[in-house]
């Protein structure tokens, strides 16, 4: 299968080392794409969760693909988010193609955009620590529940489904707090002269724009691969959204399995 060439990729919180990532669904996404650069959005490696022991062989796979871009020399930003922030006591390393950083400036297709995770603007939207802390535990508990639905429907025949996802997307506060989220993100990069934002944290795939003072300004989330299984691709001068289920219907990649992919297909906001 001939890959497809990307000028940027994005993915975010991948959260590796828990038995809710996707990584064998990444690792085949990561196989169909030669990108020219890959910006890892946060949440890749999910420190919360490591002292668990859990690392199958699919996540050593992903690892190894990362490396393998580096290797080629294909410039790979690592940005640092909330559940792999301990690495942000080494932030501005660089190890060859490697770069370890909290947050990101680039100029693509002539516009500004400003990378990061998004996890920053949590207390600025008024979420206590407290607050994140509870909603982490019951993200959790719906993703724990979702794996072990899914364990015994994969026996019974059945596709795969995102409780967390269908929480996010039915719960009204839920839709409430996103909505706060990326407006919050678009008037923070206006502010700043950006002309683009691009982030994950809430593990919601978006691209839409709004007119701020008089200027354009896009709002960019790449999702997750543990709920939505998306990315963010810039070719062809312009960005989109994909997602692994929608690449393996159209052929563009050789899926992980029917019982791997997903039911519930990403919504994203024009």
């Amino acid at each position: 299968m001939t890959k497809r060439h990307v000028d940027v990729l994005v993915i975010s919180d991948v959260h590796l080392g828990t038995a809710a990532c996707r990584a064998a669904e990444l690792n085949a996404y990561l196989k169909s794409v030669e990108p020219g650069m890959v910006v890892l959005n946060g949440d890749i490696v999910d420190l919360w969760d490591f002292r668990k022991g859990f690392w199958p062989e699919a996540h050593t796979k992903v690892v190894r693909r990362l490396l393998k871009f580096a290797a080629q020399g294909i410039p790979v930003h690592y940005i640092t988010g909330n559940h792999d922030g301990a690495l942000r006591r080494y932030s501005a390393l660089a190890l060859g193609s490697i770069n370890l950083v909290d947050r990101l400036d680039l100029v693509i297709g002539g516009r500004r955009h400003w990378f990061l995770h998004g996890d920053a603007f949590d207390l600025a939207l008024g979420t206590s620590r407290l607050t994140g802390w509870i909603g982490t535990i019951a993200y959790d508990a719906v993703a724990s529940l979702g794996v072990a639905c899914n364990a015994v429907g994969r026996r019974l025949g059945l596709r795969p489904v995102s409780l967390a996802d269908a929480c996010k997307r039915g719960v009204p506060a839920a839709r409430r707090h996103i909505a706060r989220y990326e407006d919050f993100c678009l008037k923070a990069a206006a502010a700043r002269g950006f002309d683009a934002v691009v982030t994950g944290h809430i593990h919601v795939p978006c691209m839409r724009s709004r007119t701020i003072d008089g200027r354009e300004v896009t709002y960019l989330n790449s999702g997750d691969w543990v709920d939505s299984l998306t990315a963010l691709e810039h070719a062809d001068g312009a960005w989109r959204v994909v997602s692994y289920a929608g690449l393996v219907e159209a052929g563009k990649i050789k899926g992980a399995g029917l019982d791997d992919t997903i039911a519930i297909a990403p919504t994203v906001a024009a």
